[in-house]
């Protein structure tokens, strides 16, 4: 995810707990559809569309603070 952010996010992982929470949640979830859809556990469709979702919107959370973080570097620098 972000590879272009490997550093950044590296480094947000250690100083950021409230990215930390979110980065590991999204790969949670991320392993949790993953094994859905491998038919290693068993949910309906409507139950993986609901985490898959929330693994968008997670997703989206940890795209805004590398981006404001990112820019915030660039003023600074």
């Amino acid at each position: 995810m972000f590879p272009e952010h490997r550093e950044l996010i590296t480094e947000l992982k250690t100083s950021d707990r409230h990215f930390l929470n979110l980065f590991d949640r999204h790969n949670e979830l991320d392993q949790r559809i993953k094994n859905f859809e491998m038919h290693l556990e068993h949910r309906t469709h409507e139950e993986i569309e609901v985490l898959k979702k929330e693994k968008l919107r997670l997703k989206d959370q940890i795209y805004a603070i590398l981006t404001r973080s990112t820019a915030a570097r660039e003023t600074t620098a």
